[in-house]
């Protein structure tokens, strides 16, 4: 039986303390990406010390409860922005 308890990425951000809304989600990937291919997620300058300390802890977990999640979160950073969101970001001068 798998007794393993799933999160999802909406969990996720509010394990990390952060807004947790389906929008602001998108916004925090928006803001935030692309995150450089070398650079480890948990080395991004965003987060704060117990941000950081929770996803390698959790990263390197064995049951892996979060490792799902956290990955979404990673290749959703890694993504360069379509081009149609570039010129629709605020002060952009294609706006």
């Amino acid at each position: 039986m798998d007794t393993t308890t799933h999160h999802d990425l909406t969990a996720l951000f509010a394990q990390l303390g952060l807004p947790d809304s389906p929008r602001e989600i998108q916004a925090f990937i928006r803001l935030h990406r692309p995150l450089p291919q070398t650079l480890n997620l948990s080395e991004a300058p965003f987060w704060n010390a117990a941000q950081v300390a929770f996803l390698r802890e959790q990263w390197h977990q064995d049951d892996g409860d979060w490792c799902v999640p956290i990955d979404q979160l990673n290749a959703a950073l890694r993504e360069h922005p379509d081009p149609e969101e570039l010129t629709q970001a605020p002060g952009s001068p294609l706006a």
